[in-house]
């Protein structure tokens, strides 16, 4: 039986590191780093959750009870902007590096990049945490994320790899609850496809994406519940956001519908029930999901950053 070609990469790409569970790895154990001080002390644990194609206005239309329950009790804006292309990996690429596309060089969106970079040109959030030696997760739903998972930038990481894989929210909660359980990370990225995939294959306007939105949020609610159990749900900032919106069975660039995404913060420190839309100046951008990380985990930001810490969040 030959190995999937997509596999076979995964697998050459991660070879350093300790495998731990099906489609999951783990960077070595390193020797105990002194982590920077951090401007927030009651923060210890930071995740971005990202739920792939959710148009804010659908999510505002759909039921979503976790959610408007976190718009209660933190800082928020349905006007934040994702990168120009508005595609899934040149877009959470964005997320996590701070930089736009032209900075860190992902622009295409499949699994197998012919002739061109597997990596961005710019070290991840993630990367630069566990430098500094936090522990780092991430859990995606896509294999393409494995172009934010250099050899040994991720503590824990799992890809859906292999026919048998839950390349589907169900398998990302499953996975990423057991890592929350296992490892406690100070720093995790979790990716849900559903509502992307639903996008494309129903329409961005169907009774079907507003299905699986109010489905997703059953998923984000899972999250939560892990955080709780783990007794880390009270010194963790959660930031929900997406990648891109959508109309139609598409989404891209020069359409206000894929670029417009929601971002919703919570957590020690951030101001509560606050429409951070209302401050005219202030327009959140993609890119300042990791700035604002860099900023909470105490990483210097780096001059090359095109976002910035989402200041107004935080209480003063």
């Amino acid at each position: 039986m030959k190995t999937p070609l997509r596999t076979l990469r995964l697998t050459l790409a991660l070879a350093v590191f300790t495998s731990v569970g099906h489609g999951q790895t783990a960077v070595p154990a390193a020797a105990p780093v002194a982590r920077p001080p951090q401007p927030i002390p009651a923060v210890k644990h930071v995740f971005i959750i990202s739920i792939d194609g959710l148009r804010p206005d659908k999510a505002l239309q759909a039921n979503m009870p976790t959610l408007r329950t976190m718009l209660k009790a933190g800082a928020y804006t349905f006007w934040a902007r994702t990168t120009d292309v508005a595609i899934t990996l040149p877009s959470h690429t964005s997320m996590v590096t701070g930089v736009t596309p032209d900075k860190h060089g992902i622009f295409w969106n499949d699994d197998l990049p012919v002739r061109r970079g597997l990596y961005p040109n710019r070290p991840t959030v993630m990367a630069m945490a566990t430098k500094a030696g936090y522990v780092t997760a991430m859990v995606a739903g896509k294999s393409k994320f494995s172009t934010l998972n250099p050899p040994g930038t991720i503590t824990h990481a799992w890809l859906p790899s292999g026919t048998n894989a839950k390349d589907n929210n169900e398998g990302v909660v499953e996975q990423a609850v057991k890592i929350i359980a296992a490892y406690q990370p100070d720093l995790m990225l979790i990716h849900f496809p559903d509502t992307d995939t639903v996008g494309h294959a129903k329409g961005w306007a169907s009774p079907e994406y507003l299905a699986q939105v109010d489905k997703t949020d059953l998923a984000l609610a899972a999250i939560l519940a892990a955080l709780d159990q783990a007794r880390i749900r009270e010194s963790s900032i959660i930031i929900v956001t997406a990648d891109h919106g959508g109309q139609g069975l598409v989404h891209g660039k020069d359409d206000q519908r894929s670029l417009n995404i929601p971002w919703i913060i919570t957590g020690p420190g951030v101001r509560q029930g606050y429409d951070l839309t209302d401050l005219v100046p202030l327009t959140v951008h993609t890119e300042d999901t990791a700035a604002t990380v860099c900023w909470l985990l105490g990483l210097p930001l780096p001059d090359y950053f095109d976002g910035k810490p989402v200041a107004a969040a935080f209480v003063k």
